[in-house]
């Protein structure tokens, strides 16, 4: 909740942006340790142990220093947590964006998203439904959203970006939660299928559920690996993104594909179903 009247006033004056705390005191002794320091200790322990095990006396302990120095360097709990979650998009590459390509561009960061949540799960429990704009995050958005800058207007990119995050985030999450509960009951997905087949043949044979039948008997993604159900989403969502772009926008890859896809082969040109139609009229 937001403070309001005297509270808002006097929470205002107090409050000061972690990033606009310098690190090192303008007088006083050199600082023993770093932000960094203690930011990379409490990510080895939430990446052990899980966020909430992240706590400023473990911290210390681990670095070998006292508890309530520590907030000489990080004044709360929850400017630790800021520290954190930037750190960690630090670690999605998005040098050379944007390249020209926007496909490959979003690609390789959905993909390194991705990655970076399956390497450090411990973020899905971090709610932060206001930025706090730290460096690596400056960084991701300038070169994030300069990929589609030049086709779309500011407002159109950030509900771009938001539908490809939003796919990524709820894809790895599942991800996430299943890899749990395999741990916890023991069963690999493919375990659970096995144990549950004869359930799953009863709904079938009642003929009650045609769409959960064809599910069962037709689709192919439930059998992929996690990797290509992510790859074969993500194409979807891409797909959807050059819906909103100008034709001027096509990826030179996909170009190229496009192109291979007309050759019926060497010195051969293979016409579209649109011309294709046309002329048998």
């Amino acid at each position: 909740m937001y403070a309001t009247g005297e509270e808002e006033t006097v929470a205002d004056a107090e409050y000061v942006n972690i990033w606009m705390r310098p690190e090192r005191p303008a007088r006083g002794p050199k600082p023993t340790y770093s932000r960094a320091q203690i930011t990379e200790a409490a990510i080895r322990i939430a990446d052990a142990e899980g966020l909430e095990a992240a706590t400023m006396r473990r911290i210390a302990a681990e670095i070998g220093a006292g508890a309530m120095s520590l907030y000489r360097y990080v004044p709360s709990r929850d400017n630790l947590v800021e520290l954190m979650a930037d750190r960690l998009q630090g670690e999605i590459d998005v040098t050379g964006m944007p390249s020209g390509d926007w496909r490959a561009d979003l690609t390789r960061y959905a993909d390194g998203l991705r990655a970076m949540w399956l390497r450090h799960p411990w973020i899905g429990t971090v709610q932060r439904s206001l930025p706090s704009f730290g460096p690596n995050q400056l960084l991701l958005i300038e070169r994030l959203m300069g990929v589609l800058d030049a086709f779309v207007s500011i407002d159109e990119n950030l509900g771009l970006m938001a539908i490809l995050n939003g796919y990524v985030e709820g894809t790895v999450r599942e991800e996430i939660s299943s890899t749990k509960e395999v741990r916890r009951n023991g069963l690999s997905e493919s375990e659970w299928m096995a144990r549950n087949y004869p359930y799953i043949e009863q709904l079938v044979k009642s003929g009650e559920y045609p769409i959960f039948t064809k599910i069962v008997m037709e689709a192919r993604q439930p059998h992929l690996s996690r990797d290509d159900q992510f790859r074969y989403g993500l194409q979807r969502v891409l797909d959807c993104i050059a819906a909103a772009l100008p034709s001027t926008a096509e990826s030179p890859m996909q170009a190229h594909r496009e192109g291979r896809e007309e050759q019926g082969g060497p010195g051969q040109a293979r016409s579209r179903p649109s011309e294709r139609a046309s002329r048998a009229e």
